[in-house]
């Protein structure tokens, strides 16, 4: 598998039906590059293959962008809460190709959070920030969109982090293969998630989404512990 390059990125992005300028190509290739650097000393991933830190990392994410887009509030400049980011993943890849939106990345580690914020600084992403704390100790702010890609279980995903949650806004999990069991263990009506599956160009994984909606979530139904 060859280093990606430019080139590269553009092919993955047409691919995904996205439109990405030269200058976004080069911030996710810079993003790789740091990623690379500080995951020597740092371990962010256990992935160290350049190459399959693009395809399992940086294309993973960027394959979620255009179905996020379309659960953009029309009425404000959306904010996502990006949670156990880890290496800055959804959270720089989405920062990097949705400018229009806000993103908090947020991590228990100090250094992982650390590393978030140099990638900000270094990119130019004046659209992404970091903490680090615990999830459910934040109380400062309301999230259209609330994320997570290795976190935890679905169920306490929605339990730590509903507090976070507007009123209009939804929880979505990046998953591998369809999580039933995850699911069945919400015990939530049907009406209020969908799956949605993504094809990550290259990558021969099942990949998909996993959609919650919070303002469906009965008042008498409380969320399960």
């Amino acid at each position: 598998m060859l280093p990606p390059d430019r080139a590269s990125a553009h092919a993955a992005a047409s691919a995904l039906g996205l439109a990405l300028s030269d200058a976004q190509a080069d911030r996710l290739l810079g993003f790789l590059a740091l990623l690379q650097r500080w995951n020597t000393t740092y371990n962010l991933t256990a992935i160290r293959d350049p190459a399959a830190m693009w395809l399992q990392h940086v294309l993973d994410c960027m394959a979620a962008v255009p179905a996020i887009r379309k659960k953009r509030p029309a009425d404000r400049r959306a904010r996502i809460l990006d949670v156990g980011s880890g290496g800055g993943l959804p959270g720089v890849v989405w920062a990097v190709l949705m400018p229009e939106v806000d993103i908090t990345c947020v991590d228990t580690v100090g250094k992982k959070a650390a590393f978030i914020r140099q990638a900000a600084g270094e990119l130019g992403l004046p659209n992404l920030s970091a903490r680090h704390a615990r999830v459910e100790s934040l109380h400062d702010a309301h999230f259209d969109l609330i994320t997570s890609r290795a976190f935890a279980s679905l169920q306490d995903f929605t339990r730590l982090t509903r507090h976070l949650l507007r009123d209009d806004g939804c929880w979505v999990a990046m998953k591998g293969r369809r999580p039933d069991d995850e699911l069945a263990a919400l015990g939530w009506p049907d009406a209020l998630f969908h799956v949605e599956p993504l094809i990550v160009p290259g990558l021969d994984a099942e990949r998909c989404l996993v959609w919650l909606k919070g303002d469906a979530l009965p008042a008498s139904k409380p969320l399960a512990t």
